[in-house]
């Protein structure tokens, strides 16, 4: 079984047991999230929602609250000697995809 889940404004596939890294959610590591927005659910049968599926629910545990690597941003001016060089780290999280409610 399978289900489409909307979070941080993206669109993921999972399934029981797939490990998830979504955007920066709220909670600490072990904690349980519930995600209500499924947009379609997948398996023997298949239930497409319209925008959303009616009672369906994915249950995840939070795995790991991390940062990604480090991606450089590198700014310049021409003919002006103007550079900068700057950093970004986002923030994501680890999500344990636990169970499917159809």
């Amino acid at each position: 079984m399978y289900a489409v889940i909307k979070t941080g404004g993206k669109q993921y596939k999972v399934a029981e047991g797939d490990f998830l890294k979504v955007e920066k959610l709220e909670g600490l590591v072990g904690d349980t999230v519930e995600f209500g927005e499924v947009l379609m659910v997948g398996g023997e049968a298949i239930k497409v929602g319209a925008p959303l599926v009616a009672g369906a629910k994915v249950t995840a545990k939070v795995a790991v609250q991390g940062r990604d690597k480090k991606v450089l941003v590198f700014k310049s001016k021409r003919r002006k000697n103007t550079r900068k060089l700057i950093g970004h780290r986002q923030h994501h999280t680890v999500l344990k995809i636990e169970k499917i409610n159809a």
